[in-house]
Order: C-alpha cells, then sequence, then structure tokens
C-alpha cells in the first residue's frame, strides 16, 4: 500500500514523502495516527497536489520552528533548581522532561522528545544539550543545575565498623532466645 507521509515518521521518511508500507502497518498505525495519507494510484493530479500541500505545509513548519530556534538561542541557558543530598549527589536526575517544563516556564513549549541529551546528569554543574525542532533545525543550549535552597546539603556520617569478634557475639547474643522458645504444639 503506498501512503503519502503528512509528518516525519522515524525510519520510515519525511512529510511529503510517497512509500510503499504493509497494508497493516498503514491501516493500524500511520492512517489511525494521521501520519500518511493513501496515494491512490489512479488519480496521479491529486497525489501531485497533496504533495505540493504538503510541501507548503512542510515550507510553513521549517520557518516557524526557525524563528522559534534563533529565540532559543538567544536565551542560550536554561537553569533548573534541584533538591541535592550528601556531595552535591540529586535525588534522581535531569530528565528532558524537566528540562521541557524549564522551557515552559520561561515561555517556549517544546516538546520532552525533542530534547536530546548527551550524558545523564546527576550532579549540580553546567551541562550541554540540544533542542531537535525540525529535520535540520537543531539548537544547541547549556543547562545550569543548580541546587535547592531548601535541601540540606549534609556529609555522610562514618558508620563505626565493629570487629568481627563483637559482630559475632552480637549474632550470638540474638539467636541465643530464640533458641530458648517452646517448639510449636503438633496438631492432632
Amino acid at each position: 500500500m503506498k501512503v503519502i507521509l503528512q509528518k516525519d515518521v522515524p525510519g520510515l521518511g519525511d512529510a511529503g514523502e510517497i512509500k510503499s508500507v504493509k497494508d497493516g502497518y498503514a491501516r493500524n498505525f500511520l492512517l489511525p495516527r494521521r501520519l500518511g495519507i493513501l496515494a491512490r494510484g489512479d488519480s496521479a493530479k491529486v497525489t501531485e497536489h497533496q504533495q505540493r500541500l504538503m510541501q507548503k505545509k512542510i515550507e510553513k513548519r521549517s520557518k516557524e520552528m526557525a524563528e522559534v530556534g534563533e529565540k532559543l538561542k538567544a536565551l542560550g541557558t536554561v537553569t533548573i533548581t534541584v533538591r541535592v543530598g550528601a556531595k552535591n549527589k540529586l535525588f534522581g536526575s535531569v530528565t528532558p522532561q524537566a528540562i521541557a517544563n524549564a522551557l515552559r516556564d520561561v515561555g517556549y513549549a517544546i516538546d520532552k522528545r525533542k530534547v536530546e541529551m548527551t550524558e545523564s546528569i546527576r550532579s549540580i554543574g553546567n551541562f550541554k544539550f540540544k533542542i531537535r525542532l525540525a529535520e535540520k533545525i537543531i539548537v544547541p543550549m547549556s543547562l545550569e543545575v543548580l541546587a535547592d535552597k531548601d535541601s540540606k546539603i549534609e556529609e555522610e556520617e562514618e558508620v563505626p565498623v565493629r570487629a568481627p569478634q563483637a559482630q559475632a557475639e552480637a549474632a550470638e547474643a540474638t539467636a541465643a532466645p530464640a533458641a530458648e522458645e517452646k517448639p510449636a504444639k503438633k496438631r492432632k
């Protein structure tokens, strides 16, 4: 079955392309999600018209994304405050969702799937990431991770290590009362 892709589909093609796919893939995935429309072979004019419309949509979208990309480049750095523990380690990590939320707070509605991180962020500092707005529009940005003022930065306390003799005596002391208990009654 031939379909005209209305949106970019990873692993298949870009918007506006005509692709031949299996019937089930088109009926069950592409068509219900409006990722593609049927390309009817009997009317080449309709197909060409659809391609021109798709090309106009792609051009309009790329212009809009280029404008957003320029605004994001002007922004440059995104700041996120997170809770930290001992040795400035984060509770969890900074995810693409957290970056998208920080951008939303500044006024940019970016989908979390557009945020590309090269490394997992688990500490305080400055990091690099990219936002893929469209096929050829990739905006490099930096992320500043700061500690929340409310989180307490505590150093790890050292736990005193018991000698092996003391550990063995403690284990025997707890096991001895258990041995003195009466055995359970047998049922008849």
